[in-house]
């Protein structure tokens, strides 16, 4: 019985089994047969030419179609064909479907949908006259990588929601296929999208805020019916781009964004719209720039000058640049103007208006008298942003009247410090916060302000109107007119107005008796007027040399009583003397902190170039406002900490710096020629003259110098660690001067060496430092090593664009030093050789291969490197002898008739009687003359050499 269940069992599992395979076999014959039937449908629609060869039952066998072994279609691939007709509605039932194509045909009718292919990566469809799409069309599609819908004839459509489920797609293009509506704004769901074609449809509105940070690398979206428009800001976070020539045809009207992080992009065409403001040095000097088409905007400032490898389409008179010539600087009221538009984002009205370099010709708005601009009238503009507190450098400025517009913020302190203001009028904006303190002869109008003397805006009432306030019938909010002649006739006014004096004269004198308390105990080392900072370039322990600056704002207008707003723990974090700068005056200086004023970018930041109103220029490094790391604070300190103990004719001088909240700021002196490395990498793109070889021994001569003083000569020895072309600055008189201290270190005793975190630039990195962090003064004459290398072959440290065995300028170097054939040809050809300058060029060469040596040890110290250099930079020749001197010597001349000659010359061009001479030929008394004028008692200058 037993038995016969057993067979029972295993009777029914094989049955089982049976029916299964059965099943299979007949759903995929099923299957095979539903393919069939389709492609049988589609054939008879489409009627294709006898020369695909779709007479066969088996459509498997026909031309242009592939499919799997179990006859299963997977890839149709029909474009180019010169068909007519439709497809049919039930496309969808090839599940196993990937790639289907019939792009550049005649087919027409609507298109099916294909929903629920979940295998079909590919849809070519482009180039026909389909005149719909479904919307379920993307349903499914999880992993279609490209669709082509460009061409067609469609119905009026938009972008469906159901386009989101093809999470793996890379291009869509959908060029002239009548588009409507908007982007939409879900393009961040997509991981791969690369491509994002949508040229030539009916499409509005702004770019959606998705495209940030997505992968996209070709965006086409120009020639909109519908003219996209806003603002391109969201471009600087697609830092995949390589191509924005769709973007042309639109109405954007905002600036140009930051374009420093699109280390790809090749192609940025943006004519034809209404982009306003300077073209950011972030776009000019990106190295993958292939490509730049700008005409037809209105873009302003100076006409942006291109490297020569880029291709530029960008006629001035298609833009409101101040100037037609390329790179040349436009007038210092136009900057001004263009720093005070910044702040209300660069109006569309401004740019089409201010043309040219001369703001008085006349601009709108604007008023002069006698090249002095002395009126600015912006009120009824639509003006939204804050009012910018560059207003201040406009000094002969004597009204400003920026009423009925939508500013928000603050009143700038910076404004009551305008000499010739006589009224100031913000009347119906959104202003808050109190009133500076103008003067009296100042007539001010603020009403229609709701929260002016509020320090922080309310939210605004539901249904509440801006600018207007609930319940006022005359529409003045919290402002009024201010007429402030001092006349007043109340006597309660004038008694309460001088019992109020007495109370605030008598805070501000406790106020400063407090600060100068807290100044003692904190020892912090700076005296700081109100009103003035007088920064001190050299410790000479008098004002003669300073400069000084006028501070923007003081404790009066509402700053910090005891000059900084830095955070109290930041207070006082060097002693560096009296060196404080406020920054108001900073922003003042660089015109708040334009881009134009840009020297150039670095790991610490942004350098601007700043200028005093009497024509003193200056270096500001500004570290990015916000960012405060510990390095980034070490370096600060740093910086501080050694400049202010050095002092060097070679060594860039410390003028100041600024502390205030997360603003980290240094002063420097202005170097007018910029770094090293623009004339010796970069000159041909700048325009410049390569530099001569005498010119190039003496900066590396000052450089060894400045150098050669940190090491030893300094009252500490310390370490640069970071030595190389971009961080030697020259001078209008082409002499060096080393600078960036950030990675300064104290130097150990010199038999010993300190191990710390690596930093630097590779290529000018020691070996032994690189490897094990430990530092010596070695380290430097390394980097000093390589860039003599550099000077000899005008070729960078670490060029990636050379051959991998070239790539590293030391070893190449080494090989080419071999014998004189090969090093012949290292020696930049820029350079003039004849045998005395190759002498002088193998000497250094020499000097530069000991500097690199493997072993620390070997490497000379900065001290031999000097006296190799000047022994060949400041070679002495006797002057030539000008027989027409009429003091010269006649060495022919006895004694006695040389002093008769002295004698008789006597009273002669102003030779002082009261000398010491010899009085006659037995007179054997000599004397010693006078100490020339100004040469010092004792010598005990810290410059060393």
């Amino acid at each position: 019985m037993k038995l016969k269940k057993l067979q029972f069992g295993g009777s029914v599992r094989l049955l089982v089994l049976l029916l299964y395979v059965v099943s299979s076999v007949y759903s995929q014959e099923g299957s095979a047969a539903n393919d069939a039937a389709v492609m049988q449908e589609l054939k008879k629609r489409i009627n294709p030419p006898s020369s695909l060869g779709w007479n066969d039952p088996d459509p498997c066998k026909w031309g242009k179609v592939q499919c799997t072994k179990d006859g299963r279609v997977t890839r149709i691939q029909i474009g180019n064909q010169g068909l007519k007709g439709s497809l049919p509605p039930n496309l969808n039932n090839l599940t196993e479907l990937l790639v289907f194509e019939v792009q550049n045909n005649g087919l027409t009718g609507s298109l099916p949908s294909f929903s629920g292919l979940d295998s079909l990566q590919s849809l070519l469809l482009n180039n026909n006259g389909f005149t719909s799409i479904p919307t379920d069309f993307f349903d499914g599609l999880t992993s279609l990588q490209s669709v082509y819908l460009d061409k067609n004839q469609f119905s009026p459509w938009s972008i469906p929601e159901s386009l989101k489920s093809a999470t793996s797609i890379q291009t869509f293009s959908a060029v002239s296929a009548n588009i409507t509506g908007t982007i939409p704004d879900f393009f961040d769901a997509f991981a791969s999208l690369t491509n994002l074609h949508l040229s030539f449809n009916n499409l509005g509105g702004s770019l959606p805020s998705s495209f940030s940070g997505s992968q996209i690398q070709s965006l086409w979206l120009n020639g909109l019916k519908g003219r996209l428009n806003g603002s391109i800001a969201v471009i600087q976070n697609m830092t995949q781009l390589t191509r924005t020539s769709g973007c042309k045809a639109n109405a954007f009207s905002s600036p140009l964004p930051d374009f420093s992080g699109l280390s790809q992009l090749q192609n940025c065409s943006l004519r034809d719209n209404s982009l306003t403001g300077p073209v950011p040095n972030s776009l000019v000097n990106l190295p993958s720039l292939k490509v730049v088409v700008l005409t037809n905007n209105f873009l302003q400032g100076p006409t942006p000058k291109f490297p020569s490898s880029v291709q530029v389409d960008m006629l001035a008179d298609t833009n409101s640049f101040c100037l037609s010539q390329p790179g040349v600087p436009c007038d210092s009221r136009v900057n001004t103007l263009l720093a005070v538009a910044k702040d209300v984002g660069y109006p569309r009205e401004f740019a089409e208006n201010w043309k040219g370099n001369d703001p008085c010709s006349p601009w709108m708005g604007i008023t002069c008298d006698g090249g002095n601009i002395t009126v600015l009238n912006f009120q009824k503009m639509g003006l939204t942003g804050t009012i910018s507190p560059n207003y201040s450098s406009i000094t002969s400025l004597q009204k400003l009247i920026l009423a009925n517009n939508n500013l928000i913020g603050t009143i700038p302190n910076e404004l009551a410090l305008l000499p010739n203001l006589r009224e100031l009028d913000v009347s119906n904006n959104q202003l808050y916060g109190k009133i500076p303190p103008f003067k009296s002869n100042v007539l001010l109008k603020t009403q229609g302000n709701v929260n002016i003397g509020k320090d922080n805006p309310p939210p605004p009432a539901p249904g509440t109107p801006s600018g207007s306030t609930p319940g006022s019938s005359d529409g003045s909010g919290g402002g009024q007119t201010h007429a402030n002649s001092g006349k007043k006739s109340s006597t309660g006014v004038v008694v309460g107005s001088v019992i109020g004096g007495v109370c605030a004269a008598v805070v501000l004198a406790g106020l400063f008796v407090f600060c100068l308390y807290r100044t003692k105990r904190k020892r912090s080392g700076r005296v700081q007027s109100p009103h003035t900072v007088v920064i001190h370039p050299h410790h000479s322990g008098s004002d003669q040399d300073a400069v000084k600056i006028t501070i923007a704002g003081s404790s009066v207008n509402g700053g910090d009583s005891c000059g900084s707003s830095s955070a109290p723990g930041d207070l006082h974090i060097v002693e560096a003397g009296n060196m404080v700068i406020s920054i108001q005056v900073l922003r003042d200086v660089t015109n708040n902190f334009s881009e134009v004023n840009i020297l150039g970018r670095g790991g610490f930041g942004t350098v601007y170039k700043g200028e005093l109103h009497d024509g003193t220029k200056m270096a500001v490094k500004r570290m990015e406002s916000g960012v405060m790391s510990e390095k980034g604070l070490d370096e600060f300190k740093s910086e501080i900490a050694v400049l202010t103990k050095v002092r060097h004719r070679h060594l860039v001088t410390l003028l100041g710096y600024c502390l205030d909240g997360n603003e980290r700021l240094l002063v420097y002196e202005y170097m007018p020629q910029g770094t090293l490395s623009r004339y010796l990498f970069n000159w041909k793109e700048e325009g410049l003259k390569p530099l001569e070889w005498t010119r190039r021994l003496t900066i590396a001569l000052d450089v060894a110098r400045g150098v050669e003083y940190l090491h030893g000569l300094a009252q500490q020895s310390f370490i640069h660690r970071d030595l190389k072309p971009s961080n030697i600055l020259l001078g209008d008189d082409m002499r060096a001067k080393v600078a960036d201290f950030g990675l300064v270190r104290l130097a150990p005793d010199p038999k010993a060496s300190v191990v710390t975190r690596l930093a630097g630039t590779f290529g000018y990195l020691a070996p032994e430092y690189a490897v094990t962090g430990r530092v010596t003064t070695k380290i430097d004459v390394f980097s000093f090593g390589v860039i003599l290398m550099e000077l000899i072959t005008g070729r960078k440290a670490l060029d990636e664009s050379q051959p991998e065995e070239s790539m590293h300028l030391v070893p190449w170097f080494r090989r080419m030093h071999i014998n004189k054939e090969t090093f012949r040809k290292a020696i930049d050809p820029t350079v003039d050789l004849d045998e005395e300058t190759l002498s002088s060029v193998s000497t250094v060469a020499e000097l530069a291969g000991h500097s690199c040596a493997r072993e620390p040890h070997q490497r000379p110290d900065m001290g031999h490197a000097v006296n190799v250099l000047s022994s060949l930079a400041e070679l002495w020749k006797p002057a030539e002898v000008d027989e027409d001197e009429i003091y010269g010597i006649d060495y022919d001349m006895s004694l006695p008739q040389a002093v008769k000659k002295w004698q008789a010359l006597e009273g002669m061009s102003g030779i002082d009687g009261s000398s010491s001479y010899l009085a006659s030929s037995d007179n054997t008394q000599t004397s010693i003359p006078t100490r020339p004028s100004g040469f010092a008692d004792s010598f005990t200058s810290a410059d060393g050499r």
